[in-house]
Parts: C-alpha cells; sequence; structure tokens
C-alpha cells in the first residue's frame, strides 16, 4: 500500500520534469514506440523515472539532483533490482 500522497508526488514530478527527463522521454516514445515505459513511477519509497513493467525495466536520470546522494542512490538500486527489474 502506498502512502496516501504517493499520487501527489507522482503528479508534481511529471509536472516539474528536468529537461534531461524530457529529452530521455522523447527519446523513448521515439525509438520504442509501441514499448509503455510510465514516467515518474512509484515504486516502494521511491519513483522511478521512467518504468517499462513488461519489460521489469527501470530507467533513472541521475543529474544534478543526485550529485551528492550516491548511498541513497546504491539503496534505491538495491530496491528496485529486489523487485525483480534492472
Amino acid at each position: 500500500l502506498l502512502p496516501a500522497l504517493t499520487p501527489f508526488r507522482s503528479r508534481d514530478l511529471r509536472r516539474n520534469a528536468t529537461e534531461p527527463e524530457k529529452h530521455m522521454r522523447r527519446a523513448l516514445r521515439s525509438a520504442f514506440p509501441e514499448a509503455k515505459f510510465r514516467f515518474q513511477v512509484p515504486l516502494g519509497p521511491y519513483h522511478a523515472d521512467f518504468c517499462s513493467h513488461a519489460a521489469r525495466l527501470v530507467i533513472e536520470i541521475d543529474g544534478a539532483t543526485h550529485a551528492h546522494s550516491v548511498t541513497s542512490d546504491e539503496a534505491r538500486t538495491r530496491f528496485i533490482e529486489a523487485e525483480g527489474y534492472r
């Protein structure tokens, strides 16, 4: 069960996407038009930038917001991989 504010956080992250996220979104849609990538998907306590549930694939765009959070990025990666995503 997700926290009550999760949908609002997801929506806010989508509305305020960074330029690299916007670029990746366009690139994914162009390169893989048949693939279903969701944007800013809640996975446990984290939000994945891009997620394909069918392919069990998560793509994270690590920019300036992740520059000083190596430890938390590693924890996020371990969690996502434990959930069966690459």
